[in-house]
C-alpha cells in the first residue's frame, strides 16, 4: 500500500475514533462539559470538567462541585443533581463564561427550617434541600433575558429577582414566578401535592434500567404500583422496597426505583401510586420527557 494510502486510511480510524469518543450528552439541555462556580457566603470556588468526552461522569469533579455547593448555614454537605449541573453548565455558556455566583446552592434541612423559623422566604418543600435548586447571579443586564430563555427551555423552574440581583433555576416541574407570584409562604407541598419523578439521565439505549427518584414527598410514606406506563405501553417497576399488594412503600423524598422493559419510545414516564392517597397528591406522577432509542 502506498503512503499515501496508509495515511488517508490512518486519518479516517483517528476520525472515526474522535466520533466515537464525543459521545453526546445525556440530558436534552445540557452544557459543554464544564462548569465554574464560586460561592458568594463561604467562598468556595469550582472549576472543573464534569463530563468527559466520552459522555462519562467524573466522580472527583463532581464531588469538588458538591463541595462549592455546601449548605450556607451549616456547611453540610448534600446532593448535587446531574441536571442541575448540566442547566448550570448551559447556562453559563449563554453568558460567556463563568464563573457562576452561586448565592444559595444545597440546603441542608435543619438550615432550611432554620431560614423558615425566622420568617424569611423559604419552602418547606425547596428543591435546594434535595439538590436540585440553585440560586445564581447574573449580570443585571443579561438578568430578564436569561429568566425568558429558561422559561422557553420548558424543563425547569426559574424564578426572576431582579432587586437581588439573581434567578432562582431548578429542575423541577417547568414553571416560573418573580417575587410577588412565588406564594412561597403558602405550605404549596403539603399533601404530597408537589410530588414529582425525575429520571437519571434524558437519553437511554433499548433495554437499559431507568433509574427514576420521586421528589417533593412532603408528607410520606407513600405507596407506588409496580407498574409504569410509557405512551400506552406497559413498563416494570423495580425497587429494593418493603412491597405489599402489588405495591412498593416510598419512605422518603428522594428515594429512587428502576424502570424496565422499555424499547423505542419518546416522551414521560407514569408512575401510578397506589390508594389511600392524600387529598392533594395526585394518582400518576410523571417524569420528564425521555428518550429511549
Amino acid at each position: 500500500m502506498r503512503s499515501s494510502a496508509r495515511a488517508a486510511l490512518a486519518a479516517l480510524a483517528l476520525a472515526a475514533g474522535a466520533v466515537r469518543a464525543e459521545a453526546p450528552p445525556r440530558f436534552f439541555v445540557a452544557g459543554d462539559g464544564r462548569l465554574a462556580v464560586e460561592n458568594v457566603n463561604t467562598g468556595a470556588r469550582a472549576d472543573v470538567r464534569y463530563r468527559r468526552p466520552d459522555g462519562r461522569y467524573d466522580p472527583a469533579a463532581l464531588a469538588t462541585l458538591r463541595r462549592a455547593f455546601r449548605s450556607r448555614g451549616d456547611r453540610s454537605e448534600g446532593r448535587l443533581s446531574l441536571r442541575l449541573v448540566e442547566l448550570l453548565s448551559y447556562l453559563e455558556g449563554r453568558i460567556g463564561g463563568g464563573p457562576l455566583r452561586l448565592q444559595s446552592g444545597y440546603r441542608s434541612p435543619a438550615y432550611n427550617e432554620g431560614i423558615r423559623a425566622r420568617g424569611a422566604a423559604a419552602a418547606r418543600g425547596s428543591l435546594h434541600t434535595e439538590g436540585l435548586a440553585a440560586d445564581v447571579a447574573f449580570p443585571r443586564a443579561r438578568l430578564h433575558d436569561l429568566w425568558l430563555h429558561v422559561r422557553g427551555l420548558e424543563c425547569c423552574g426559574a424564578g426572576y429577582y431582579e432587586t437581588g440581583g439573581y434567578l432562582h433555576v431548578d429542575v423541577g416541574q417547568p414553571r416560573f414566578w418573580e417575587p410577588a407570584t412565588s406564594r412561597v409562604d403558602e405550605d404549596l407541598s403539603a399533601g404530597n401535592a408537589r410530588l414529582f419523578a425525575r429520571t437519571e439521565f434524558d437519553r437511554y439505549r433499548p433495554g437499559e434500567p431507568i433509574i427514576v427518584t420521586l421528589h417533593g414527598l412532603s408528607d410520606p410514606p407513600i405507596r407506588l404500583a409496580r407498574r409504569a406506563e410509557a405512551a400506552g405501553a406497559a413498563a416494570t417497576v423495580e425497587a429494593d422496597l418493603p412491597e405489599r399488594e402489588g405495591c412498593f412503600e416510598v419512605p422518603a423524598t428522594g428515594t429512587a426505583v428502576r424502570v424496565t422493559g422499555l424499547e423505542a419510545f419518546r416522551g414521560p414516564l407514569a408512575l401510578a401510586v397506589c390508594a389511600p392517597r392524600p387529598g392533594q397528591m395526585p394518582e400518576r406522577v410523571e417524569t420528564n420527557p425521555i428518550e429511549v432509542r
